[in-house]
């Protein structure tokens, strides 16, 4: 069951692993209490999963102990998984039960990936630690922010989900509703069967904006007119860019992303309502 990334909690992740790396010369203890997520609602199983994401996208380098695929000669004879930090009982979809071994979250240092994304987290820390909601990435749309993340060369995946809700916005707002609808209900119901494609259900929720009140008031908006320049400049504006990457470029790498969920139908049918230039980088992705 996938579990949702949550940019707050990696942010206090990242703090607190890094507050370990100045005193220490390599991988560190780092013990985690309740009060470092209070408000958070975070379980154990997802606590873990945050950790392994960034262990895996090389934020953090860990150590990890016990075995992932919970063989029944791992069991111990006691389990008490409150007594140990960060522990969860690998127990198909029950993350306290009382069936085989535990997983345990050993030592960690921040990578100079790590380092980076924590630096930029700090300058504009998330939301949610203001007492607003977080919003959940989870890995079945993965796939999708990915391939925006590494065609736009991006730092982390938390700025390719943000890059592709606004090109999608500044899109939806060329077209007719319509046309919008069109599209959503084709990401709703994958064109074609195949074990390739992203989850479409996902990227639907990113196409529609996952902010109710934007995604409201968009289905109200009348159909505007702007040319190429425009449309670059609020992808730059709105789209918290890095400094090396231009709004073409960025723009580009989510039309890819796009295209490859799209049918034929639908991609001649966005090409129409496109300025110029913009049309042609949707035809050249």
């Amino acid at each position: 069951m996938p579990i949702a990334l949550r940019d707050d909690v990696v942010y206090i992740l990242l703090k607190k692993i890094g507050k370990g790396d100045a005193a220490a010369n390599g991988k560190h203890e780092v013990n985690f209490s309740e009060t470092d997520f209070t408000g958070r609602s975070l379980t154990k199983a997802d606590l873990l999963g945050h950790l392994d994401y960034l262990n895996q996208k090389g934020f953090i380098d860990a150590k990890f102990s016990g075995n992932a695929y919970a063989e029944q000669k791992d069991v111990p004879n006691l389990v008490d998984p409150d007594a140990v930090n960060a522990r969860v009982a690998n127990t198909l979809a029950a993350p306290d039960g009382p069936l085989p071994h535990l997983i345990a979250f050993e030592k960690a240092q921040l990578t100079d990936k790590g380092q980076q994304m924590l630096k930029k987290m700090n300058a504009n820390p998330p939301e949610a630690l203001q007492g607003g909601p977080s919003k959940p990435i989870t890995t079945a749309n993965m796939d999708f922010l990915e391939k925006v993340m590494i065609r736009a060369e991006l730092e982390d995946i938390f700025d390719a989900r943000d890059l592709a809700e606004v090109v999608f916005r500044t899109m939806r707002d060329l077209m007719p509703s319509e046309t919008v609808e069109r599209v959503s209900e084709e990401l709703d119901e994958p064109a074609l069967e195949t074990d390739e494609k992203a989850l479409q259900q996902d990227m639907a929720d990113l196409w529609e904006d996952t902010n109710p009140i934007v995604s409201f008031l968009s289905q109200l908006r009348p159909t505007l007119e702007f040319d190429s320049e425009t449309f670059l400049f609020r992808v730059k504006q709105e789209g918290g860019l890095q400094q090396d990457v231009s709004p073409e470029k960025a723009t580009a790498a989510v039309f890819t992303a796009a295209k490859a969920e799209l049918s034929a139908e639908r991609i001649d049918e966005i090409a129409k309502f496109l300025p110029a230039d913009i049309r042609e980088l949707w035809d050249k992705a």
